[in-house]
């Protein structure tokens, strides 16, 4: 490829190699009949060309992490959806060898000889990178984006959460301690806390709760009394810095419940803010992406039964499981945990939930 490219007459080395990215992304554009071309498409993962939309991601970094992100647009490989990446190697071994190698080399001998316009491929090339760039802008701030999720409502907190673990310990049926760790990305400019509800508790005179969130780590509390009878005690999370659109800031908090006697079903996340992303586990069991919920019991008060449950109403909420239902948990040595793999919608409710024994 090297001899051709250099005796078309440009001026530098760059413009050299924006010839040849120009001319692979155009016979890899025209490789297949349809956009749904199975070596089409499996060429444009392997180059890390401009995604499809169904493909909301960047692009991974080894080629068989990109072909198992092709498992996200139907129709290409067949229905039902493959299970392995063997078609898409399949089909990239094949677009490869038959299709993109004899014709970036038929082409590029045409190029070198005066035959075609070789400056229409620098002007794509530039093109493709222009794209690429403004895909990269779009998704630099993780899972920040609106694409798939819902409007959130006009008050909800200004941030995504790109990481949330909340952590339970129970005492005898009640919440005695509750510990979570968030990541969050700013949505808009000038964020500079985070709002937290209290366990419960009474308030004194002064307003304050005997049940406050605490912080462990990477904020301070302003303790919010509440301005009605009933309304919740809110703390404010405050952050070191302030943050712009798009920054992250990593920070924890607990709140312990010494007095409480209130017998409780479950621990529910509501969404108040603009989404939690898709669940990812390190190790198969170490949560680095998205909502993961863990319950530790009392070693004398522990369920029959656990489920989770997403985006359901009360009472459908309170409905178990039927056997073998893939929403069933396992209580391993006293304690359940569930990492949600799906996206987690403003304006919804998400949590596990316990089925005690009768007395």
């Amino acid at each position: 490829m090297i001899v051709p490219i250099m005796s078309v007459p440009c001026d530098t080395a760059e413009t050299r190699a924006l010839l040849l990215w120009g001319l692979i992304v155009d016979l890899i554009n025209a490789v297949g009949s349809s956009a749904d071309s199975r070596r089409r498409n499996t060429l444009i993962a392997a180059f890390r060309l401009p995604r499809r939309p169904e493909i909301t991601e960047p692009w991974k970094s080894s080629l068989g992490d990109r072909f198992r992100q092709l498992m996200a647009v139907p129709g290409i490989f067949g229905d039902p959806t493959p299970t392995t990446t063997t078609p898409m190697h399949r089909a990239w071994n094949r677009g490869l060898t038959e299709r993109l190698v004899p014709a970036l080399t038929e082409r590029l001998e045409v190029v070198a000889a005066g035959g075609s316009d070789w400056q229409q491929y620098v002007k794509l090339a530039r093109k493709t990178e222009v794209t690429l760039a403004r895909e990269h802008t779009a998704t630099s701030e993780p899972r920040d984006s609106a694409i798939g999720y819902r409007r959130p409502s006009k008050s909800a907190q200004p941030v995504f959460l790109d990481l949330f673990v909340t952590t339970v310990f129970m005492r005898a049926r009640t919440v005695y301690r509750r510990i979570t760790e968030r990541l969050v990305t700013a949505r808009e400019d000038n964020v500079d806390a985070y709002m937290a509800t209290a366990l419960g508790g009474s308030v004194d005179e002064t307003g304050l709760t005997d049940i406050p969130v605490r912080p462990l780590w990477g904020c301070r509390a302003e303790i919010l009394a509440p301005t009605r009878p009933g309304d919740p005690v809110l703390t404010r999370l405050v952050f070191p810095t302030t943050l712009h659109r798009g920054q992250k800031h990593y920070f924890s908090s607990e709140a312990v419940n010494e007095g409480s006697i209130e017998e409780r079903v479950g621990v529910n996340v509501e969404v108040d803010h603009h989404g939690i992303a898709p669940g990812k586990l390190l190790h198969g069991h170490v949560p680095i992406s998205g909502l993961t919920i863990r319950v530790r019991f009392d070693e004398h008060h522990v369920p029959e039964t656990t489920w989770w449950y997403a985006e359901q109403t009360e009472r459908e909420r309170r409905e178990p499981p039927p056997d073998k239902d893939p929403r069933l948990l396992t209580i391993v040595d006293g304690a359940v945990e569930h990492t949600f793999m799906g996206k987690c919608q403003p304006r919804e409710n998400y949590g596990i939930r316990f089925l005690w024994p009768e007395p």
